[in-house]
C-alpha cells in the first residue's frame, strides 16, 4: 500500500508542480465549448437553443481523454531517465505499479474536468447535488479508462517525441466518433458501427444521460463496457511490465 500511495503522490506532485500546464489545458476544451458551441448552435438544437448544453459531456469526455494520455507520457520519461526500470526492479509489485500509473492519470485527468463543472451554467447546464455526485462518478469511470488506455499506447514508445503525435492520432477519431458534438440517433450506419467500437462514446452518452436523462446506450451497458476495457487495458499494462525486464 506504501509503494502504491507512493507512485501516486510522485505522479501527482508531477501535475501540480506545472500550474500554467493546468490554466493552459483549459483552453481547448473551452474552444470548442464556447466557440465552437456558438458557431454550430444554428444547427441541429437550434430551435431547442441548448446545443452548448448538449455538448458538455463531450467536452469534458474530451478533457478527461487528452489530459489521461498526457498524463501517461511520463511513463516514456521515466523509461527514458532509468527511472522506470529501477521501479520495476523494486520490492512493489508489478501490478501495484501499474494500478498506482493508472489511479495517478485518473486523478489528474479527473482534476482537470472538474476545473469544467464551474463553467456549465453559463451554457444552460443545472444540476443538483445528487446528479452532481453521478456525473463525478461517471467521470472517474471514464478517467480510469482513458488512464488505462494512455499507458497502453505509451508503453511501446522509448520517445517522449513521438508519443503525443501517436496519442493525438488516435484521440482526435475517438473524440470526433464519440457523439460529443452530435446526435449517435442522427449519424449514418458506418459512423454508428465506429461509435460502438468506441469506449469514449460510452462514456459521453452515461454523462449526458445522467445530465438530460436520455441514453442512447444503456447506462448498465456502458458501465459495462468500460468496466471490461478497464481491466482487459490493465492486463496489457501488466503484460507491458513483464516484458520489459527481459
Amino acid at each position: 500500500m506504501n509503494g502504491l500511495l507512493s507512485i501516486i503522490q510522485l505522479d501527482l506532485k508531477r501535475f501540480w508542480l506545472n500550474p500554467w500546464r493546468i490554466v493552459f489545458s483549459l483552453v481547448q476544451p473551452l474552444l470548442y465549448l464556447f466557440v465552437l458551441g456558438a458557431g454550430l448552435s444554428g444547427g441541429t438544437f437550434a430551435e431547442a437553443g441548448y446545443y452548448q448544453a448538449y455538448i458538455f459531456p463531450g467536452i469534458v469526455a474530451l478533457t478527461l481523454m487528452f489530459t489521461a494520455c498526457s498524463a501517461a507520457v511520463s511513463i516514456v520519461h521515466d523509461r527514458q531517465v532509468g527511472y522506470f526500470r529501477a521501479l520495476l526492479v523494486s520490492p512493489v509489485r508489478r501490478s501495484t505499479i501499474g494500478l498506482a500509473r493508472i489511479v495517478a492519470g485518473a486523478l489528474v485527468a479527473l482534476a482537470q474536468g472538474l476545473l469544467l463543472l464551474p463553467f456549465a451554467p453559463y451554457v444552460g447546464v443545472g444540476f443538483s447535488a445528487h446528479v452532481l455526485l453521478q456525473l463525478m462518478s461517471s467521470m472517474l469511470l471514464c478517467a480510469m479508462v482513458f488512464s488505462a488506455l494512455g499507458l497502453v499506447i505509451a508503453m511501446p514508445f522509448r520517445s517522449v517525441m513521438v508519443f503525443p503525435v501517436i496519442s493525438n492520432a488516435l484521440l482526435l477519431p475517438m473524440f470526433f466518433l464519440s457523439g460529443g458534438l452530435y446526435a449517435l440517433d442522427l449519424v449514418p450506419p458506418w459512423v454508428l458501427m465506429f461509435a460502438r467500437l468506441n469506449p469514449a462514446a460510452y462514456g459521453v452518452d452515461l454523462m449526458r444521460g445522467i445530465l438530460t436523462g436520455r441514453y442512447f446506450f444503456s447506462p448498465l451497458i456502458s458501465i459495462a463496457v468500460m468496466i471490461i476495457l478497464l481491466m482487459i487495458n490493465s492486463l496489457f499494462i501488466a503484460y507491458f511490465m513483464s516484458r520489459e525486464t527481459e
